[in-house]
């Protein structure tokens, strides 16, 4: 079982004048805690107040995702870094495989590429970025996917596309990692996220909620989503079989969220939260951790969480 941390808000005590520090803290001491993964949005705002203290108001600090993980990378040794997910619609293809290839170069092969259709229309209205319709998008994806794979196997030949046509999509270094960095989708589109991720992903991601009053419209007992869970790997299955893609090549990963804290929930919580989704397929589990900036929440999981799951 892999156990991953996503960084969600920085509205710390600190303030930007410590944001760097703070996030170095929190990165070096998840590494040295054996976390495998650690992510960031890629959000330009916050998701509102409807998440309760999960992220905070539309206007609450929010850090743009590359420059993030870039900067993460050169404060640790280990970890794996990543973007949960990125925004395929913020970047032209050819600009965002250069800079995760940059970014894979300069960590020593350490990265995931998340990738997703995107959602929030705010943010892209608020900073002046077109927001394609809905089926747009997602033929959008399709095709940074398809410019991505093309990219990253050194193919030079002219792209053509609906949306994106590359001359000559040259990427020199190529990534570390092989054969490439693991693409990542998120999303739980049964018609077409997750035929996606059959044709096109090395990882599937899907988001629950957590049992805790103060994440709001995340506030959701996890057994409760346990069917859920289970329908979407039977549609990814499905999927699979109908473009012939073992199913076992694709890692299958959940985004949720947990609060270890007096009164709120326990190491034993999560333990069994997590062998629960091991036991239905599920390899890499990603917490968000609202108060992850107080350490300690790190600390039980590198202690308690993390060496109970090695068994």
């Amino acid at each position: 079982m892999r156990i991953g941390l996503h960084i969600g808000k920085f509205d710390w005590p600190s303030g930007p004048q410590g944001m760097g520090t703070k996030l170095a803290e929190i990165a070096r001491t998840a590494d040295q805690a054996g976390f495998y993964s650690l992510w960031v949005m890629d959000h330009l705002f916050q998701l509102g107040d409807a998440y309760g203290e999960v992220h905070g108001p539309v206007n609450a600090a929010m850090m743009e995702g590359y420059t993030t993980i870039a900067y993460l990378a050169g404060v640790t040794q280990r970890i794996k870094l990543g973007v949960m997910v990125t925004c395929a619609f913020f970047r032209p293809p050819g600009l965002l495989v250069k800079t995760a290839s940059t970014i894979d170069v300069l960590s020593g092969g350490r990265t995931y590429f998340g990738i997703g259709a995107g959602w929030f229309g705010r943010e892209a209205a608020g900073l002046g970025i077109a927001l394609p319709s809905w089926k747009e998008r997602y033929e959008r994806l399709e095709e940074t996917l398809q410019i991505i794979h093309q990219m990253w196997s050194g193919q030079v030949r002219p792209y053509e596309g609906r949306y994106y046509q590359l001359a000559e999509p040259i990427n020199n270094p190529q990534p570390l990692a092989r054969p490439h960095p693991p693409i990542l989708i998120g999303g739980e589109g049964e018609k077409k996220t997750l035929r996606l991720v059959a044709r096109y992903a090395d990882a599937s991601n899907f988001v629950i909620g957590a049992p805790v009053e103060a994440f709001g419209a995340l506030n959701t007992p996890y057994q409760d989503q346990y069917d859920f869970l289970r329908r979407k790997l039977d549609v990814l299955g499905q999927h699979c079989l109908d473009c012939d893609r073992p199913y076992a090549e694709i890692e299958k990963t959940v985004v949720t969220y947990a609060k270890l804290a007096p009164g709120f929930q326990t190491a034993e919580e999560i333990i069994l939260l997590c062998h629960d989704l091991a036991d239905m397929g599920f390899e890499h589990i990603i917490f968000n951790l609202p108060n992850v900036d107080e350490i300690a929440p790190l600390d039980i999981f590198g202690s308690e969480i993390i060496p109970a799951l090695q068994i």
